[in-house]
């Protein structure tokens, strides 16, 4: 077996004034696999994420990740665009500061955001996007450095539910052209068994693992997905976990 890409071992993680947020807690993601997880607000599922981005460390455990400089990408639930740069030059700003050619990020940075849609949208400044259109700017930024590991952090909660559906599948089929791993945050059960083929359910902060289920289907989704057994199972598996979890938790 090879080693797994990222990694949390028996991670903590506390802050002062309010005690543990999560842990222990311990998650393995390989190469080219999508991990969602779920969990009640509060229970430290953020937390895991900005573990694994490097963002912060640990009070307990340890965080083990096999990617290099600029091979870990993050996307929040807010997009996070600077207001004064157009799409395009958001969308290059990884690039150019990692020491790329102003000219051949621009280059790359119009490649990801037709990639995402936003072909017509190259000079749009922030205030001219839609909120779904915000957000696939801020996924073609991530995707600009073609990562091995894509961590998203709940980035559909403000959108409606058509624009969520959309993104969703656009991701499974950026996925499919790259394979880099996902971790994907989320509180909606359904849309976290159509995004991944493994769901870890976390218990009530401080957050712990309650179990997990594997979605056994090929990714991107078929049509009609969301009415299949597959799916309807896999829903109901991580739903009785979350229950499960809360109610010990009471």
């Amino acid at each position: 077996m090879t080693d797994p890409l990222a990694r949390l071992d028996a991670v903590e993680a506390a802050y002062p004034g309010r005690g543990r947020a999560l842990g222990p807690f311990d998650l393995t993601v390989a190469a080219g696999e999508i991990v969602a997880l779920v969990g009640p607000s509060g229970c430290g599922k953020s937390t895991a994420l900005r573990l694994l981005a490097g963002l912060e460390t640990p009070s307990a455990g340890e965080v083990r990740r096999a990617t290099a400089r600029g091979e870990t990408s993050v996307v929040f639930q807010s997009a996070t665009l600077a207001p004064w740069l157009s799409a395009r030059a958001n969308v290059a700003l990884p690039l150019v500061l990692s020491g790329v050619d102003h000219g051949e990020a621009g280059r790359r940075a119009t490649a990801a955001l037709a990639r995402v849609g936003l072909q017509g949208a190259v000079n749009a400044r922030p205030a001219e996007l839609s909120g779904g259109m915000a957000m696939r700017a801020s996924l073609a930024r991530a995707l600009v450095t073609h990562p091995r590991l894509l961590l998203l952090d709940e980035p559909f909660a403000a959108l409606d539910e058509i624009t969520r559906r959309a993104l969703a599948d656009d991701v499974l089929a950026i996925w499919a052209e790259e394979r880099p791993a996902i971790v994907f945050v989320s509180h909606n059960v359904e849309e976290a068994v159509y995004m991944a083929g493994r769901v870890v359910v976390m218990t009530p902060g401080p957050g712990r693992a309650a179990g997990e289920t594997r979605v056994e289907a090929t990714a991107p989704r078929p049509a009609g997905f969301r009415t299949s057994a597959i799916f309807r199972a896999a829903a109901e598996a991580v739903s009785d976990q979350l229950a499960r979890a809360m109610g010990a938790a009471a």
